[in-house]
């Protein structure tokens, strides 16, 4: 998420928003880095020493006598084959990104259906976030079924104006609040599109925390798609990389694919053994870290709430996953600065992230739970939101 200053790049008291926002991220970082108490600790928040010593384990997963990786042979192979039988899906490659991982998959489907339209929700990470990758890079033609804060419904899929050969479902919808359907409105969804002989593919960037909300197994939910992407360093802490898991001839076109788009990497094994130290540790833990969200949730709620600010939102108010967003009715700046001031006065980061101008004094931040946040109670989670609030008060009078 970006700090959010002025329009128009204007300069206050000699400082133009840019090198105020800079600042301000700097500011962050530090107070997040001497902070006491966090939620979360994520990989792009530690130093090269902290994110190497992730391959301390690295022995425990698997055998470092093996030779080493060479285009996508030894310790790669080994972890497509863990990440297809923990989907339950026939294979899967090894992609270095996810962006790449999913227009190699809607590629090859466009080949096999006879269509390169895709339909995704308008909030789906391509096309916020991929620079019109699909279109310009894939020769694929993005197709948006809705723009509501949610998901797609069975019924909208079902009467889409125009045909389209893959539906691209991102689960969670992250932009959204980090949303999931129901089991039964996913269930329907998919069923909707295959009624209208279009492949379902699943964007599961972070498919692997979804356990809890739909109350199924990992291999049940991937198991309702035609193909799904798996990140591993959004909820596993990896390196980096991504999976594209499914029929075995799918993967085996897809790994063609990966080499004419760059991705067949000469030696991968960092990556490879952090992916696999996250699935063996991170992977069983993210449900106790969902559970613990929903408490931070419920405290930041009646916390906002003692402290004057019954206006204040958690979304959604039960999160789906272990991230969330928080609404407030103020101007960001002033909300980015108070939630740093609160860190650096008190040692606890409430608001680690940056945040979004949403409209005239409504801003938005993310939330992310993972093992620093279990340690919080919602006694402490109350006590942080009222100093916060404190010193977002004292912001907004200036």
């Amino acid at each position: 998420m970006s700090d959010t200053a002025e329009q128009g790049g204007q300069r206050v008291d000699g400082v133009s928003d840019e090198e105020r926002r800079g600042r301000l991220r700097e500011r962050r970082t530090a107070a997040h880095r001497s902070a006491r108490r966090v939620f979360a600790r994520l990989g792009f928040q530690k130093t090269l020493r902290e994110r190497l010593a992730l391959l301390d384990a690295a022995e425990d997963v698997y055998d470092l006598d093996e030779p080493s990786d060479l285009y996508g042979d030894g310790v790669v192979e080994a972890l497509e084959e863990k990440v297809a039988a923990l989907l339950g899906l026939e294979g899967a490659a090894f992609f270095p990104t996810g962006t790449m991982a999913q227009q190699v998959a809607l590629r090859c489907w466009a080949g096999r259906t006879g269509s390169p339209t895709v339909a995704l929700h308008a909030l789906g990470h391509p096309e916020v976030h991929e620079r019109n990758a699909f279109s310009q890079v894939s020769g694929l033609r993005p197709v948006r079924v809705t723009s509501e804060p949610r998901l797609p419904t069975a019924a909208e899929v079902r009467d889409f104006e125009e045909p389209f050969g893959a539906l691209m479902l991102e689960l969670p919808l992250r932009d959204a609040g980090f949303l999931l359907p129901t089991w039964e409105e996913l269930s329907e969804v998919v069923e909707a599109a295959r009624e209208r002989d279009a492949v379902v593919h699943f964007d599961g960037a972070r498919l692997w925390e979804s356990t809890v909300h739909f109350g199924r197994p990992l291999d049940e939910i991937a198991g309702l798609a035609d193909s799904v992407y798996v990140s591993f360093y959004k909820s596993l802490d990896g390196f980096g990389g991504a999976a594209l898991a499914g029929p075995k001839t799918l993967v085996e076109e897809a790994k063609a694919w990966r080499h004419r788009y760059g991705g067949t990497v000469f030696q991968q094994f960092p990556t490879a053994l952090s992916a696999l130290v996250g699935l063996e540790r991170e992977l069983p833990r993210l449900p106790e870290y969902v559970a613990h969200a929903r408490v931070v949730a419920a405290a930041l709620r009646e916390g906002f709430a003692a402290a004057g600010l019954p206006w204040a939102r958690v979304y959604p108010e039960v999160p789906h996953t272990h991230d969330f967003q928080v609404w407030l009715p103020y101007d960001a700046e002033a909300a980015a600065e108070a939630a740093v001031r609160t860190a650096e006065e008190t040692g606890s980061v409430l608001f680690a992230h940056g945040w979004d101008q949403k409209g005239p004094g409504l801003c938005c931040t993310e939330v992310y739970v993972r093992a620093p946040g279990l340690e919080w109670t919602a006694g402490d989670v109350k006590a942080a939101v009222a100093e916060f609030v404190s010193r977002l008060t004292q912001e907004v009078r200036r």
